[in-house]
C-alpha cells in the first residue's frame, strides 16, 4: 500500500533527490497535513469533536512524501480538533522512529567530524525532534538562520505540493462534502492518495509542471508548536552551518513555491 523505502538504492536515490532542492543531505521525506472539510449538522452535539481550529467540520490526513511526490506514509481518520503534534504522536510512524525501527539508517560526517542522522521535514506546526527537523522561529534570528529556514522551506514544499495535487486531481476530497459517513471517509481519502500514488508511477517527468490551481488547505492559518527536542535542535544547528562548499545547490527557480487502519488509524 504505502510503502516506505527498504533497499539501500532506493533510499539513497531518495537522498539525492531531496538534497538537490536546496542542499539538505541526509533527508528521507516531507511531511505535512491537510483537512478534508464536511459539512455536519451543528445541532448534533456529537459533531463537536469535528470542529477544527477555524470552526470548520473537518477530517485530517497526515502524509510524509518522498521528493516525487509519492506518499509514502499517511494517517487520516482523526477528527479536525487535534493538531499536527498529537496525531503525529499517535501515528506508527512516529512510534518506529521512537523505538529506533526508522529513519535509522546510515549517518553521514561532515566535514567537521559532525554526524547527521535520517530525518523528515516539516513546518512550524510540527514539533522539533531527533527525526524531524523544523525551521527557526522567532524574531532577530541570524542570517545564517534565515538562510537555513529558506532551504527548508524549498526542501519541505514538495509536501504541500503533493496534497495540493492529490486535492485538484480527486475532487471528491476537494472543497465541503455533504455529510459524508464518518467511518468510510477514511477509506475514500485512503483510495485517492493510492490513486495519487499509482499515476506517480506511470507518468512522465514533464507532467510534474502541471500548473496548480489552489493550497490545499485554503483558509488556515499556520500552526505553531514550540515544543523541541535538544537533539533536533542539535542536528538543526548542524545542518544550519554546514559551509557553502559542503551544499548542494540547485541555484535554478523552484517551483516548489509558485479503512484498513489500525488503532492509531494510520495506514504503512
Amino acid at each position: 500500500m504505502f510503502r516506505w523505502p527498504s533497499t539501500e538504492t532506493e533510499v539513497q536515490n531518495i537522498k539525492s533527490k531531496f538534497e538537490k532542492i536546496r542542499g539538505l543531505p541526509n533527508c528521507c521525506g516531507a511531511i505535512d497535513t491537510t483537512h478534508i472539510i464536511m459539512c455536519m449538522p451543528s445541532v448534533d452535539p456529537s459533531n463537536d469533536v469535528w470542529f477544527d481550529q477555524e470552526k470548520k467540520h473537518s477530517m485530517v490526513l497526515q502524509t510524509i512524501v518522498d521528493p516525487d511526490m509519492r506518499f509514502r506514509d499517511i494517517v487520516t481518520g482523526w477528527p479536525g480538533c487535534m493538531g499536527k503534534p498529537l496525531i503525529l504522536k499517535n501515528s506508527g510512524f512516529s512510534k518506529l522512529c521512537e523505538g529506533g525501527q526508522r529513519l535509522n539508517g546510515k549517518q553521514i560526517e561532515l566535514s567537521k567530524g559532525f554526524k547527521v542522522r535520517e530525518y523528515i521535514v516539516g513546518d512550524t506546526g510540527f514539533p522539533l525532534l531527533p527525526w524531524l527537523i523544523t525551521p527557526y522561529q522567532g524574531k532577530g534570528v541570524s542570517s545564517a538562520k534565515l538562510e537555513f529556514n529558506k532551504r527548508h522551506f524549498a526542501t519541505r514544499m514538495v509536501a504541500q505540493r503533493a496534497l495540493v495535487r492529490l486535492k485538484d486531481t480527486w475532487k471528491i476530497i476537494q472543497g465541503e462534502m455533504w455529510r459524508p459517513a464518518k467511518h468510510r471517509l477514511p477509506r475514500i481519502i485512503l483510495v485517492c492518495c493510492l490513486l495519487h500514488n499509482i499515476l506517480i508511477d506511470l507518468e512522465d517527468d514533464i507532467q510534474d509542471e502541471m500548473p496548480l490551481s489552489h493550497l490545499h488547505d485554503s483558509g488556515y492559518k499556520q500552526q505553531v508548536c514550540m515544543a523541541g527536542d535538544e537533539n533536533g535542535a542539535m542536528l538543526r544547528d548542524r545542518l544550519c552551518h554546514l559551509n557553502e562548499d559542503e551544499l548542494v545547490f540547485n541555484d535554478k527557480p523552484n517551483d516548489f513555491f509558485g479503512g484498513v487502519f489500525g488503532d492509531d488509524h494510520s495506514a504503512h
